[in-house]
Parts: C-alpha cells; sequence; structure tokens
C-alpha cells in the first residue's frame, strides 16, 4: 500500500510505534537446524532460506548480502534463515553441492521457488527476485489517496492496479495516481495534451457551460473516479473556448493515437461515458489477443528501435544449438581447450537478445568451416564469470586462443562485421613476410585470397632491418588492428628494392587497395604506434563511398560537413568522376563527400522528406553541417552536376551568398513519450552517490592458469560494485577510440 500527505505521516508513525511494541524484529540472520526451520514454517506465510554445510570463502559475500536482506524482507512479512545441514538430520537440500548453491523460497511448508545464488549477487538483487517472483500468487497494489482527506477518522480512497505487477506498470500506474484527478481547461481540445495522453490513455473531456457549471463538475468528478487509471478526465468550459464545437455535444472523447480524429458524442449518463471509455479500451486488448500477428498500436511508442526489434521478432525461432551454452562450471574447461569466440549477454536487455539474432546468424555461416568454437554466457545467471572476465557492459565478444590473451570485438554489433572480425582473425597479424616474391605477392591479394573480401585494403610496412624501435610500434599498430585490416611487415636486407619499386622512403607504409587494384606509399613521418593506427584508419576510408547504416559512425567521426548525393539506384558515373577531380584538386578537402543509393538505404528517403517539402526529383546534391550550426544547403536543381558549377556552388557558400534550405534543430534524440526516459532518471539517480573509480588504464595480461582455477581476464583491477554494470549502445563503433585508450594506457605504464 502507498499513500501521499502529509496527514497521513503522523498515522504512519503512529503505526509504527505500535509495530515496535508489538512485533519483534531481527536484524541478524538467524541460524537453524533443518527440523527447527521446518516446525518454524506457517501456513500462508513466506520464507527464504539458504542451506549450508559449512561456511566458506566462496559462501561469505552471499551471506553477508543474504544478512542484510533480512530487515527489508521482513518489511513485507517474509522470513530470511540460514539452515545448517547436519549429519544427524537428513534433508534432500542437503544433498549435493549443486543443491547448496541455490536459495529456497516457501510458502508454509510449500516450496515455491529455487534462485541460483548466482543470481542473488547483492541485497537489492535478493528483494527483487523474491518478492518479483513468478510464483507468489495473490499479490496486490494499491493507492490510497490520503492527500484528499483532512479528517484523521476518514478513510481514504484506495485505487487497485489491475496491470501485471511489473517495473514499468508499476512506474506508468503511480505517475497516473499522482496526475490531478480532474483538471478545467478552455482549450481547444485537440491542442491539449496531459499525462495520460503522454502514457497512452485517452482524454474524456466533459462539456460545461455557466448556467450548469456546478452540477457539471460534480459529474466530471464523479467520472474521473470511475476512470482513474483509464483515462484522464477534463472539465471543458464551452462559455469561453475559443473552437467552436457541436451545440449538442457534451462529452469529446480523444484518443491517445496519433492521427485519430475526435469524437463528439451525446452521452447524458454516467454509465454511458464510462461504457464508451471501457468498450473502446476492451476492443483493442481483445484485437491485439485475438491477431497475434498484427503488431499493437503501442509498437510506435518503443523506447527504442532496438526494443521494437526484439518485440517483432520475438515468434523467431533462433538455432541456438549452433552454439555452445557456457556456465560457471564449463566455462574454464571450453575456453582453455580450444579455440572460441564467447558472447557475454543478459537475457533480459533488448541490446543483447537483438545481437544473439546476429550472433547467431554468423554461427550459420561458419557452420562446417570454421574451427573457431562459438559460445555464449548468460551474464544474469552467471554474474561472477562475467565480472572475472572483464565484463561490464553487454553485449560484449572476446575471443580466446590458446597461449594468447583475450582479444575483445569493439565493431559494429551487426552480422557482417563480426564476421568479418572473426575471419580475420584466422592468422596472426602483423604478418612475417620473408622474400620479394612473397611481398608481391601478399600486395597481389594472392597470398590471402580467401580474406581479400573481408578487408579490402592489405597494409605492409617497410623498415630496415636496424629499425628496432619503428617495428616494434608497427607491430603493436598491427595487433591492435587485427580483425579489421590485413597488416604485414618487411625488413629484409633487400627491402631496398621494395621501397624504390613504390618510391618510398623508409620508414614507410605500402597500401594496397584490392579493389581498385592500385598500391600506393605512405612514408612514415612518426612510427609511434598511434599515429600509424590513425594512418591506416583513415586510409581505409573510401574517398567517395556510399554511405549506410553500417559505415556512417566512421565518417561521421571526422567532423566534418557531409555532402551528399542522394540517388535513387546507382549513380550517374559523370557526377562520380566530376566529385573525384574536385577532390584530386584539393576542392573538398574541408568536406566529407559520399553519396546515398535510397534504394539499398531507405531511411534515405525519411532525411530528404526532413529537408525538403515536397521532396524535389533526384538525384539530389545536398551539404548538411551537422557538426555546427546545423544548416542544410542544396544544389540548385536546375543546373548540372559537372564540376564548374560544383566550384563556383561552393565558393559562394564559402563567402555566404548561399541560404539554407532548413537549420537542423540541435535537439536530442529521446524516448517519443516522457515518461520512458529511464536513462535520464538513472542518470539522476546515480549522479546522488559517488562511484567508486575505475583504473583509467587496463591492459590485457596472460592469465592462463592451471585447468583447476577459473580463466580469469585480469585485463584491470576490478573495483566497480556489480551495480555499475552498463549497456551497450547499439550503433558502437568505437575501436579506434579503444585503441587509442590502451595506448596512452602503455605509455603511463
Amino acid at each position: 500500500m502507498m499513500s501521499s500527505g502529509s496527514s497521513v505521516f503522523r498515522v504512519g508513525i503512529s503505526f509504527a510505534i505500535v509495530c515496535i511494541f508489538y512485533v519483534p524484529t531481527i536484524d541478524s540472520l538467524p541460524e537453524l537446524s533443518p527440523q527447527k526451520y521446518f516446525s518454524t514454517l506457517q501456513p500462508g506465510k513466506a520464507s527464504l532460506a539458504y542451506f549450508c554445510q559449512a561456511d566458506s570463502p566462496r559462501t561469505s559475500v552471499f551471506l553477508e548480502e543474504l544478512n542484510e536482506a533480512v530487515r527489508p524482507l521482513q518489511d513485507y512479512g517474509i522470513s530470511v534463515a540460514k539452515v545448517n545441514c547436519v549429519k544427524e538430520e537428513t534433508s534432500r537440500y542437503c544433498g549435493k553441492e549443486k543443491d547448496l548453491m541455490k536459495a529456497y523460497l516457501f510458502k508454509g511448508n510449500i516450496l515455491l521457488r529455487e534462485f541460483p545464488t548466482d543470481t542473488l549477487f547483492d541485497v537489492n538483487a535478493i528483494v527483487a527476485h523474491v518478492l518479483f517472483s513468478e510464483d507468489v500468487e495473490n499479490a496486490r497494489l494499491y493507492f490510497f489517496h490520503c492527500k484528499l482527506v483532512l479528517d484523521l477518522t476518514q478513510q481514504c480512497r484506495s485505487t487497485l492496479m489491475e496491470q501485471p505487477l511489473t517495473t514499468l506498470n508499476i512506474h506508468l500506474f503511480i505517475k497516473i495516481m499522482k496526475a490531478p484527478l480532474l483538471t478545467e481547461v478552455a482549450d481547444d481540445p485537440q491542442q491539449v495534451s496531459t499525462v495520460h495522453l503522454q502514457l497512452g490513455l485517452p482524454l474524456v473531456f466533459i462539456v460545461s457551460q455557466q448556467a450548469t457549471y456546478e452540477a457539471d463538475r460534480r459529474t466530471a468528478e464523479w467520472v474521473a473516479w470511475r476512470l482513474l487509471g483509464k483515462a484522464g478526465v477534463l472539465l471543458l468550459l464551452r462559455d469561453s473556448l475559443e473552437v467552436n464545437i457541436p451545440q449538442h455535444a457534451n462529452v469529446v472523447f480523444k484518443r491517445a493515437e496519433k492521427g485519430v480524429p475526435m469524437e463528439f458524442l451525446v452521452l447524458h449518463d454516467v454509465d454511458l461515458i464510462i461504457s464508451h471509455v471501457e468498450n473502446n479500451i476492451h476492443v483493442e486488448e481483445i484485437q491485439e489477443d485475438e491477431d497475434d500477428d498484427v503488431e499493437g498500436p503501442d509498437i510506435d511508442t518503443q523506447d527504442d528501435e532496438v526494443a521494437e526489434t526484439v518485440y517483432r521478432d520475438r515468434k523467431r525461432k533462433l538455432p541456438l544449438e549452433l552454439t555452445v551454452e557456457l556456465t560457471e562450471e564449463t566455462f574454464n574447461a571450453t575456453v582453455m581447450a580450444s579455440d572460441n569466440i564467447v558472447l557475454f549477454y543478459v537475457d533480459w536487455q533488448a541490446v543483447s537478445m537483438a545481437f544473439l539474432q546476429s550472433y547467431i546468424d554468423v554461427a550459420i555461416k561458419l557452420k562446417g568451416t570454421s574451427t573457431m568454437l562459438l559460445t555464449r554466457i548468460n551474464c544474469a545467471d552467471w554474474p561472477d564469470v562475467c565480472t572475472k572476465q572483464n565484463v561490464t557492459e553487454f553485449p560484449f565478444v572476446k575471443m580466446y586462443k590458446k597461449g594468447k590473451n583475450p582479444v575483445s570485438y569493439t565493431g559494429m554489433l551487426g552480422t557482417e562485421d563480426l564476421l568479418k572480425f572473426i575471419q580475420l582473425n584466422r592468422i596472426s597479424y602483423p604478418v612475417n613476410i620473408t622474400s620479394i616474391q612473397e611481398a608481391e605477392e601478399y600486395l597481389s591479394g594472392e597470398l590471402y585470397k580467401d580474406l581479400i573480401s573481408y578487408s579490402s585494403m592489405s597494409v605492409l610496412g617497410l623498415f630496415s632491418p636496424n629499425m628496432t624501435t619503428a617495428k616494434e610500434d608497427f607491430s603493436e599498430a598491427g595487433n591492435y588492428l587485427k580483425g579489421y585490416v590485413i597488416t604485414g611487415i618487411y625488413s629484409e636486407e633487400d627491402v631496398s628494392l621494395l621501397s624504390n619499386k613504390y618510391a618510398a622512403t623508409l620508414p614507410a607504409l605500402l597500401l594496397a587497395r584490392h579493389t581498385e587494384g592500385k598500391i600506393e606509399s605512405i612514408p612514415l613521418a612518426s612510427t609511434h604506434a598511434q599515429d600509424v593506427v590513425q594512418i591506416i584508419t583513415d586510409a581505409l576510408l573510401e574517398t567517395f563511398p556510399e554511405i549506410t547504416v553500417e559505415n556512417l559512425p566512421s565518417y561521421f567521426r571526422l567532423q566534418k560537413p557531409l555532402l551528399i548525393l542522394f540517388s535513387d539506384g546507382s549513380i550517374n558515373p559523370q557526377y562520380k568522376n566530376a566529385i573525384l577531380t574536385l577532390v584530386k584538386q584539393k576542392y573538398l578537402d574541408s568536406f566529407t563527400p559520399c553519396w546515398l543509393n535510397l534504394k539499398n538505404t531507405p531511411v534515405g528517403r525519411g532525411i530528404l522528406q526532413a529537408y525538403f517539402d515536397p521532396l524535389p526529383p533526384l538525384p539530389l546534391l545536398v551539404l548538411v553541417n551537422l557538426h555546427s550550426g546545423g544548416q542544410v544547403f542544396a544544389f540548385p536543381s536546375d543546373q548540372a552536376i559537372i564540376e564548374e558549377n560544383l566550384v563556383l556552388w561552393l565558393k559562394k557558400l564559402e563567402v555566404g551568398l548561399e541560404n539554407p534550405i532548413t537549420i537542423l534543430p540541435a535537439q536530442e534524440w529521446k524516448p517519443p513519450l516522457p515518461a520512458y526516459d529511464f536513462l535520464s532518471m538513472m542518470d539522476a539517480a546515480t549522479s546522488q552517490h559517488d562511484t567508486e573509480k575505475v583504473p583509467k588504464c587496463m591492459k590485457e595480461t596472460d592469465v592462463q592458469e592451471n585447468d583447476k582455477e577459473q580463466y580469469e581476464d585480469k585485463s584491470a583491477v576490478r573495483k566497480e560494485p556489480i551495480e555499475t554494470l552498463r549497456i551497450k549502445h547499439w550503433n558502437r563503433s568505437n575501436w579506434f577510440k579503444e585503441a587509442e585508450k590502451s595506448f596512452k594506457c602503455d605509455k603511463e605504464l
């Protein structure tokens, strides 16, 4: 039960004092024998028990948290006990060792549920699992409206929550209960919005006039109480209303869905108003239940696109048997026995479940062709394993190879990128090239022709034999880039033959672009590993790329205005040649020139509709300054896309003679409904207290241990609690940033 208001606060104190006198409280965890414990169980009363043979370091942390959970669970009428297993007494809960890694929830002497102790990792997890156990029946939640009661001898009105007891439903229920019961408005109903509408509930306007105001208000209050939690009720003052509504209408019904016209009704009975609202809600629920294949109307208000994708694919059967599910018992033996890819995920999180589909797609593509074992572990069930592997955000992928440090995957969370990462990691980098002939085969793509489809460019570092430091830095850079590009190194005595052939001054990089059939040389003014990574990263970007959802982050991070050519299909070679000519002439150095095929990337049509109204014919050349100002400029559609016209247009832009067609608002991408902005709520909550600092530098070390011990990734000294686990962003493309952090750490270490 919950209440509000200061008057009830005094009643709450009195009640607490009575409880202190008559209900003894236990602050510490009681220890009982099995016989004694089962004799204390009472019919209808819930009890949580942990059966233990002997205290050990492995259980000490859990017992500390269980002790902390005694008082909060007592507040809900649930007792907690530690049951010491003794030889003199037999109990099926004191049997095998695996049974001792569970806690048991009883109602009377009936077992309701078992909890693996790994899932009860702290006091909050213990309380949450017990209170929200699916097997606990007859739970009810009431809201008591005591703020409206001035006389303490009167009873408070109460409202029962009719929806299932989930975190989201409780959150929405409380927000609705705290909203005003009745609001008076004198505005156009079409323009009125309340918290009810934001939460997906309809609005009911009781139309009033001055002569019948008091009676109409009483009617509106009565309707508001009857529809509390189902709809918002407002008193609409017709006399002061600027927008006319039909004279005969006394009720206006406004749905939460956008684009649905309002209903102007004539209903002279309160029950008719209630029935109209409830019948409409009932029809929507029946339609949703009868036709599960039709997406419900609430799909458009999912918290994010990832959650929506998971919802749409909820009936898809995944062939999980293509991957091996790991547990605490099997993790160590599996990752040490063979080369493994491990997916760390949590089954309650939308991004994890969406990426699990991509992970299974990779397993399908690699079936029967790879020696790499694809495995997965649910960190919601085995948090200790994930903690030891230094995994603090989900989903996360690591590659384990015999005798080598684990390699973290930090690319895009999609099938193709993960597949590329796995395939390119079949060999070690950088590849040591030992002859001129082998170097030529490497540059032509013949040496690793089965990998060329995953890497459009191969990089060969040229060094004199005595350039020890430069070679070490390049090797370090190649190691960081493994899984993303093929790198090799040549430092034999005859290296000058290659450097002379390709006009390269040592030390240098040779970039073999296989799709273009070109080899270019880049001198290394600085051989520091971080600089080498930056050079190779920039070289991987195309001069005039086709922009897609997957590669946009790579070009977006350049922080330059985007010069985009929108096309409904392949672009005219004449346009491409004109833009490439301007690139060579350095006219476009301050821009990122690219093109977007609306057939391959349909989302581009929505982008154009935001820029133009109406949409002009394609192709369209647009300059978008996203990083400063948000201005959008359009190349004149009546001019041909040729070099002369493009140069003239760019010069006009430079001197300010062109006006933007629109200016993009500097607003954040937020959830569609304010009540769903859980990230802001979490940020506000976490900012109220200090969190322990995590060491800035993290360096993975070789941590293979003997078979009896847990394989542990000690890439960082772990000081953060389990609550600091974070969720990965869906469009994650920060592998270069991760590498950059590691370089800084190496220097400090």
